[in-house]
């Protein structure tokens, strides 16, 4: 089982050496008190550009800390020798707690922020959906997906073509499906199968080889129908938001705010660029969906500072926010941030069931099955 992830990894370090984040200042090698440290760690690749932001590594700095950060898939990251870091920050409670069991550390993990999985759609798609009885739209650019309508039309192979209203010349023919990442690699990926396997399981979290089993075939049918699948949510979301790709795709709503914000608040033609094609982009939130809950596990005691800044240092919640993520407790921030975009983002998540995820062994064990 662990020798696909083992090959995978491999590829994942090798690409994480060539690149890795080095970010913040050298304030001092540190000692894990109370004056200036420097932390090293692994994070997932989606909160890259958040450690990079140089308003994050100047607010770190105010907290007396310098961040070494390197990308790792969040789900590979317990194959990773954690010697010598402070600290490991995947994307899901999952692989957090199989690293927080291997440290030997009892102390509780922290989760500063957070941000659910949702489907974005072109609007002709979206109103195709709603005409059809899988979604509805509440607006123009935001509306619901109901996942069980959704993953019997896949089992079913329906394609677009049999849908009510669909146009070939909008892009609306072959299979109906969603684009996701390769779940051996990616963590959105992952976590789509865990929301699927939910419905599948009758409303059940899977926790064994026959749960595993009885879900397997549709989750099969989720990745088969792709081809070959990319092994990061960034490369799917940047193609849908130029225009190009499949009509659906998964995506984490922290990609969705951070677009919106950024290209509202920056003067980057890239990033107006992109704003200007999500005039036609909806932003479909699954009745049932997995969030992607960072969490940071400490190794040492700096590592524990870190996490302890990014959930209670006010600025570092503020830019939390302006890179699209859902601080840990009260939902003002996110609502302030995001009240010129509610026509496309949901301020509250009612209505929508946030799943437990699987845990690591079970998801691996699943996405396997997935991957054939």
């Amino acid at each position: 089982m662990r020798r696909v992830w083992g090959i995978a990894l491999g590829v994942l370090l090798l690409a994480g050496v060539a690149a890795a984040l080095v970010v913040g200042r050298d304030t001092g090698d540190g000692d894990g008190g109370g004056g200036s440290v420097t932390v090293s760690g692994v994070i997932g690749s989606e909160k890259a550009e958040f450690f990079a932001d140089p308003d994050v590594v100047a607010a770190l700095a105010d907290e007396g800390l310098t961040v070494r950060a390197q990308s790792v898939g969040s789900w590979a990251m317990d194959d990773v020798d954690l010697a010598g870091y402070d600290f490991a920050f995947p994307s899901s409670q999952g692989p957090a707690d199989a690293l927080r069991g291997e440290s030997g550390d009892p102390s509780a993990p922290l989760r500063p922020f957070y941000s659910p999985l949702v489907v974005l759609a072109h609007r002709e798609a979206a109103e195709v959906l709603a005409a059809n009885g899988l979604a509805t739209l509440e607006a123009d650019n935001v509306g619901r997906l109901f996942m069980a309508d959704y993953l019997s039309a896949v089992e079913e192979s329906r394609t677009w073509q049999e849908l009510e209203g669909a146009m070939a010349q909008d892009g609306l023919s072959g299979a109906l499906y969603v684009s996701s990442t390769d779940p051996l690699t990616s963590n959105s990926g992952a976590l789509y199968l865990a929301a699927a396997s939910f419905v599948a399981n009758d409303g059940q979290v899977v926790a064994d080889e026959a749960a595993i089993e009885r879900t397997a075939p549709l989750l099969r049918a989720l990745v088969r129908v792709q081809g070959t699948q990319q092994s990061s949510s960034d490369g799917p979301f940047r193609d849908f938001v130029s225009g190009v790709g499949n009509p659906l795709v998964l995506a984490y709503e922290s990609q969705v705010a951070s677009l919106l914000i950024g290209g509202a608040d920056s003067g980057d033609e890239g990033d107006a660029g992109h704003a200007a094609h999500a005039e036609s982009m909806v932003v479909l939130y699954p009745d049932t969906t997995a969030t992607s809950d960072h969490t940071l596990v400490p190794l040492t005691e700096g590592g524990r500072r870190l996490g302890e800044a990014l959930t209670d240092d006010p600025e570092l919640r503020r830019l939390a926010v302006r890179h699209g993520f859902r601080p840990q407790g009260a939902t003002a921030e996110f609502t302030e941030a995001t009240a010129a975009h509610s026509a496309y983002l949901r301020d509250g998540l009612d209505g929508v069931r946030q799943v437990p995820v699987p845990t690591a062994d079970v998801l691996r064990a699943m996405a396997e099955r997935a991957r054939g």
